[in-house]
């Protein structure tokens, strides 16, 4: 088999696949590259207007998006989705099945990065916004496909785009880190009941990567760090990841794919660093 046809006849979901450059555009880009039918998923209306970080969804991004994978093969649907809504979560795994088939992997991406505070200035409207989307949002995500492919008994890929921040603490960053670190006891407990029904769970843990969020990380943490320039904000953080850079979406992606596939049939309950060596536990 093929790399560009090791995921045909599969389905996968990614939510947070609204914007361009993402995370979840770079994933969904890389399985429909191997051959599975995608369905791209975002909000409608960005969580912080503050710091207009939320999707893109709602610009019309995710059309434009799935019509580029279209025109190189791929056979792509979309459905805007709140993962904070369980109806709307448990809506998005019946449209995947309604319009491919199957659903046969599903990737949470959506998170919310861009409330960063120090801890005596975070309140508790940001702490609640923050675990809604990136803890809560992925468990939504993993039962609603859980029920699906325990339903369909063969098998299922269920991974949950966790963090750096998912082993390591970062001030101004509580809430996040939180979140970060409870998927990784979720993938623990719920690799262990749907093991039997041959569904892996799993986390993949990146550093840092430059999408337009991680551009905005870029501004703010270089000027709480009291960097002249984001460049040296930059320099210095490459500086300790060992491989000299920072990461880049195709990295995840690619992680991500290799966990669809059945190469990592045996791999379940982990948290994979892709981190370039920064994050070595």
């Amino acid at each position: 088999m093929t790399m560009a046809s090791r995921l045909r006849g599969k389905t996968a979901v990614v939510t947070g696949a609204g914007r361009r450059g993402g995370l979840g555009a770079g994933i969904a880009a890389r399985l429909a590259a191997e051959g599975a039918a995608v369905v791209l998923s975002d909000i409608a209306a960005p969580i912080d207007p503050a710091t207009e970080m939320a999707s893109a969804a709602y610009r019309g991004d995710i059309e434009t998006l799935a019509e580029e994978l279209r025109h190189a093969g791929a056979a792509v649907s979309t459905c805007i989705c709140d993962v904070r809504d369980w109806a709307q979560v448990h809506a998005l795994a019946a449209h995947a099945v309604a319009s491919h088939g199957t659903l046969d992997i599903w990737v949470n991406n959506a998170g919310v990065g861009s409330i960063m505070k120090p801890l005596l200035a975070l309140e508790p409207e940001d702490w609640s916004k923050v675990i809604d989307v990136n803890l809560t949002g992925a468990f939504f995500g993993l039962r609603a496909a859980a029920e699906v492919m325990v339903a369909q008994k063969r098998g299922g890929r269920i991974i949950n785009i966790a963090s750096q921040a998912a082993k390591s603490g970062f001030a101004h960053a509580q809430a996040y880190t939180a979140s970060k670190h409870g998927l990784v006891g979720l993938v623990r407990s719920a690799a262990i009941e749907l093991g039997p029904h041959g569904i892996t769970v799993n986390n993949v843990c990146p550093n840092h990567v430059t999408t337009g969020l991680g551009a905005w990380q870029n501004e703010y943490f270089a000027q709480v760090t009291g960097h002249a320039s984001v460049d040296s904000y930059l320099a210095a953080m490459r500086a300790r990841i060992p491989m000299g850079r920072t990461g880049l979406p195709a990295d995840t992606a690619a992680a991500v794919a290799f966990l669809c596939s059945d190469d990592a049939a045996f791999i379940t309950a982990e948290s994979m660093n892709v981190s370039g060596g920064e994050e070595p536990h």
